[in-house]
C-alpha cells in the first residue's frame, strides 16, 4: 500500500519546496514508485520538480462538467474521467506528477469530484510513495484528491503567524475527518532553536526544524528546479533525516 504524504501549509513557507525536496529524496534513496501531486491551486511543484506544463485535472473537470454530451460514444463517464487523468500523468526521472490544477467553469462538480476521488485512489495504488503538496485548506483532500494520507506534514516558518496557521491545519483535518495516520510539524527557514512559547499547542506534533539555506533562495530566485540544489545543503540534508526515518518505519 502506498505511504500517502500529504503537505499543507500558509503561502510563503516553503511547502512546495519542501514537497519536491521529499520527491527527490525517495527518488535518490530508490524507496519505490514515487508519485507527485500537486493539489495546490497555484500548480508550482510541477516547475519545482523541473517537470514541464501538461493537462491538469481541473482542466479535465471543466471539460466533463460543461460538455458532457462530447463524450465518445461507447464510453461511459467515469471511464472517460479514468482515461483522462490517467493521460495527464506526466512521466519524469525515476517519478511520476500529476497537476490537479482548480476546476473554474460554471458546470456542476459534485459527481465528477465523486468519481475523480475513485480514480486518483486507484491511481495512487501504483505507487510505493505519494507526495501530495495541498493548499493551506486541504480542499483536495476532503473533496477531490483522497480522504485518507499517511502523514499529514504542516510546514510553517518560525512566525507567530504561520504557526497559527499550522495549528488551525491540524485542527481543519480533524473536522473534515481525514484520515490521518500521524500528524508532523516542520518548522522551514529557521534561523536557530524555536522559541518555545511559539509552540504552544503545537508540541505533540513538532518534529524538527529545517534550517535556512541560501542554496534553496539563490535557487527559487534563478527559476532553478529541487534537481539543482547541492547535495551537501542544509535544507537538502534537514529533510534527508526525515526521509530515513520514513523509509525505516
Amino acid at each position: 500500500m502506498a505511504h500517502i504524504i500529504a503537505l499543507a501549509g500558509k503561502g510563503g513557507t516553503g511547502k512546495t519546496t519542501t514537497a519536491g525536496l521529499l520527491v527527490r529524496l525517495l527518488v535518490e534513496q530508490k524507496a519505490g514508485p514515487v508519485l507527485a501531486v500537486d493539489a495546490d491551486p497555484n500548480s508550482n511543484l510541477g516547475e519545482t520538480l523541473g517537470v514541464p506544463d501538461g493537462p491538469t485535472v481541473g482542466g479535465i473537470l471543466d471539460q466533463v462538467a460543461a460538455h458532457a454530451d462530447k463524450i465518445p460514444g461507447g464510453m461511459s463517464k467515469d471511464r472517460y474521467i479514468e482515461y483522462q487523468v490517467q493521460t495527464a500523468v506526466k512521466e519524469a526521472e525515476g517519478f511520476d506528477c500529476l497537476t490537479m490544477g482548480k476546476p473554474e467553469g460554471p458546470g456542476c462538480y459534485c459527481y465528477v469530484n465523486n468519481v475523480l476521488r475513485g480514480v486518483v485512489e486507484r491511481l495512487i495504488g501504483d505507487y510505493r510513495w505519494v507526495i501530495i503538496d495541498n493548499e493551506a485548506g486541504l480542499e483536495h483532500l476532503s473533496r477531490r484528491t483522497t480522504r485518507r494520507c499517511d502523514t499529514l506534514l504542516v510546514i510553517a516558518s518560525d512566525t507567530p503567524v504561520a504557526l497559527r496557521a499550522a495549528q488551525r491545519i491540524s485542527v481543519l483535518a480533524d473536522e473534515l475527518k481525514i484520515k490521518t495516520g500521524r500528524k508532523v510539524l516542520l518548522v522551514n527557514a529557521a534561523a536557530g532553536d524555536i522559541r518555545p512559547e511559539r509552540l504552544a499547542g503545537l508540541r505533540d506534533l513538532y518534529a524538527g526544524r529545517i534550517p535556512y539555506d541560501e542554496a534553496v533562495e539563490r535557487s527559487g530566485a534563478a527559476g532553478g528546479s529541487i534537481w539543482d540544489l547541492p547535495s551537501s545543503s542544509p535544507a537538502y540534508l534537514a529533510v534527508r533525516t526525515f526521509v530515513e526515518g520514513l523509509i525505516r518505519k
